[in-house]
């Protein structure tokens, strides 16, 4: 069981790993990985030219337990909302910006294959 959660986090970190190479390759700018509070977490805070970007990164090696995008459900995103007033609570610099809630979409194949390749992943802007 152990060595299954290991996996898990790795191929966890390895989509994100991706996901970051993918967006900083379209000019968007990290500000912050992985952000927790106790509402929730934010796996990627992105800037896209004045655009404050909470990033949602989802892998699916098979699609038997529902796509990438099925799986961030309602109570997700309200957990997402929530942790997104909290960063905006305390970094009041971004307060003036807009703000949207994007996914990551990535595939099994995506996570080694260069950072220009569209095939395996999908970018959904303001999924919710």
């Amino acid at each position: 069981m152990f060595w299954q959660l290991k996996l898990l986090n790795k191929k966890g970190l390895s989509a994100e790993n991706r996901a970051l190479e993918y967006l900083e390759a379209r000019g968007m700018k990290l500000l912050n990985r992985n952000y927790a509070c106790k509402a929730g977490e934010i796996d990627l805070v992105m800037l896209e030219k004045e655009t404050l970007v909470f990033v949602e990164v989802r892998f699916r090696s098979q699609s038997q337990f529902g796509s990438a995008a099925e799986s961030i459900t309602p109570r997700k995103q309200n957990k997402i909302r929530k942790a997104a007033n909290h960063f905006l609570a305390l970094h009041s610099k971004h307060q003036h910006r807009l703000c949207r809630f994007d996914a990551l979409l990535l595939r099994n194949a995506s996570i080694h294959d260069d950072v220009n390749s569209e095939k395996p992943i999908e970018w959904i802007k303001g999924i919710f």
